[in-house]
């Protein structure tokens, strides 16, 4: 590598500066990266610390608690069991109110996002302050942990937060829009159990995730509920007894009798301390402070970075002076995809099996996510079905281009292939069955930084266009992949389809054309 001449003029010191030169290329703006080379003088790297800085606390608040309390190095795999219980959350109404909102272009926008900013700011607010773990946002849902205490009040505590997060959703009951008043409603779900917490991944892509039974009976126990209530399992009512009041709702699910006074349901449980970390003064501000301190900062980022996806970062980056993300409503491609056999076994596993099975997850999502970002599309995140862990992958949300359906067809096609070679891990001498289910879509979604304003949050995709494509991962069957007609209509006389007819989708008035995909007949786009 060249060193440019103005190095040669400085310290020793300054070749710790030389040394970040590529850890620093994906962390700084190409303006500021640039400055800093060729003028690394005490001004230039100012700019560069307090930008890091700044880069910190975004990225602070796009994980969750547990990682950046403890972050791991980039690609360090580590797992542990963890007991407590698991609260969903998901919004009724949202896809009405986005249309409404898409309508009046960007004004309607700014004025989802606000909405939604509301919305999570007071839901995140009552979880921090009833005791609970904000563990990830899923479109418009929410996935909280409580964990388990001697005394076992996670479970209490999970209850009464889901009854004031429903308490709290009277105030977006009437939402004036050019089309009338719409609402937003919720449903809430939760189950007790022991799973899985594991940290997986590459140095370039973490993620977070939990793995387990138990997550997918809360899921399960979510999608039964009843908007406005709160919904629970056997398992949560055997540990209430008979402290609160319980109605049942169906085989083996029960909704809480929210007949608590305000005094009775009280305030709130504990009050946890902000994420937002202290910023300590600068006081020596030459050059060679200064690089010790980008040196720091780089330290501290970097396993946070590798949390975020490639694209995306770069978006932070580029908008950290602005600490903004402007709403938009793109049209791009959507997939879900359903990996069922993996995160369930680890229930019956041995301790030395466990170990094994986190891998064969990580090397799964890992594998995806490069097949993902090969063909320019981004690996969302890993999250929650009723059946096994899905990942949500979309494509074109930064920069649309005709090119986006095709790119996603190819990519899933490659992740079938992929799924379909990976090894069968062995649990107590039983060889385990991974198998998967896919959903693919194209039409417009709401793409912008929810949560709070200067709190937990995160850039991500909502809408019907997601929606559906989770629809069509939990109608597909196995080893299939199930795409709706505006795909269709955009990819099928460059695919190898098959129709199958008018079908049902859940939340959906009507059915709908649906069509397999399963092969690529013409070789480009």
């Amino acid at each position: 590598m060249q060193i440019h001449p103005a190095y040669m003029a400085l310290s020793p010191t300054a070749n710790i500066l030389v040394d970040m030169e590529r850890r620093l290329r994906s962390l700084l703006p190409a303006d500021l990266y640039a400055a800093a080379w060729i003028d690394p003088v005490s001004d230039t790297l100012m700019r560069v610390f307090e930008h890091l800085r700044t880069l910190q606390h975004i990225l602070i608040n796009y994980v969750p608690r547990d990682v950046y309390n403890h972050p791991p190095l980039p690609g360090e795999v580590r797992y542990g069991w963890q007991e407590g219980t698991l609260l969903f959350t998901d919004l009724a109404g949202f896809t009405p109110l986005l249309e409404a909102r898409a309508a009046e272009g960007i004004d309607g926008a700014e004025l989802l996002l606000k909405l939604l900013n509301n919305y999570f700011a007071e839901m995140i607010e009552i979880v921090s302050k009833s005791g609970g773990n904000l563990l990830e946002f899923t479109g418009d849902a929410l996935l909280v942990q409580f964990p388990a205490d001697q005394g076992r009040h996670d479970v209490e505590q999970a209850v009464h937060a889901g009854l004031r997060m429903q308490r709290a959703m009277r105030s977006f009951r009437r939402i004036p829009t050019h089309k009338g008043e719409l609402s937003l409603q919720m449903r809430v779900g939760l189950h007790e159990g022991r799973f899985v917490k594991a940290d997986i991944g590459t140095p370039q892509r973490m993620t977070h995730v939990l793995l387990g039974r138990a997550v997918t009976i809360a899921k399960q126990s979510e999608g039964a509920g009843v908007v406005g209530q709160v919904s629970l399992t056997d398992g949560v009512k055997q540990f209430l007894g008979d402290r609160i009041q319980l109605k049942p709702n169906g085989d083996n699910y029960w909704l809480v009798e929210d007949d608590f006074s305000a005094e009775e349901l009280g305030e709130y449980e504990i009050t946890l301390a902000r994420r937002r970390q202290p910023t300590p003064m600068l006081f020596d501000r030459s050059v060679e402070a200064l690089l010790t301190e980008i040196g720091t900062s780089v330290d501290l980022i970097e396993p946070l970075a590798s949390y975020v996806p490639r694209k995306i970062l770069q978006l932070l980056v580029e908008t950290a002076a602005d600490r903004r993300i402007p709403p938009s409503f793109p049209t791009i491609a959507v997939a879900f995809v359903n990996l069922i056999g993996l995160p369930e076994s680890v229930d019956d596993s041995l301790p030395e099996e466990t170990e094994y099975l986190v891998d064969c997850f990580s090397d799964a999502f890992s594998l995806i996510n490069g097949v993902v970002e090969l063909k320019g599309g981004i690996l969302q995140k890993v999250t929650y079905h009723s059946i096994g862990s899905e990942m949500l992958l979309h494509f074109g949300v930064l920069n649309p281009d005709p090119s986006d359906p095709f790119r996603a067809a190819d990519s899933v096609l490659a992740i079938r292939d992929l799924i379909e070679s990976l090894p069968s891990p062995t649990v107590q001498g039983k060889k385990i069955r991974v198998t998967y289910r896919i959903g693919l879509t194209y039409g417009p979604v709401f793409a912008a930084e929810i949560g709070e304003k200067r709190g937990r949050r995160e850039f991500n995709v909502l809408g019907d266009t997601v929606n559906t494509a989770a629809r069509l991962m939990s109608r597909a069957g196995e080893n299939k992949i199930l795409m709706n007609q505006f795909m269709y209509g955009q990819i099928g006389n460059h695919f190898h389809t098959k129709s199958l007819g008018q079908i049902a989708l859940k939340g959906k008035a009507q059915t709908q054309p649906i069509y397999a995909l399963e092969a690529r007949h013409t070789p480009d786009y």
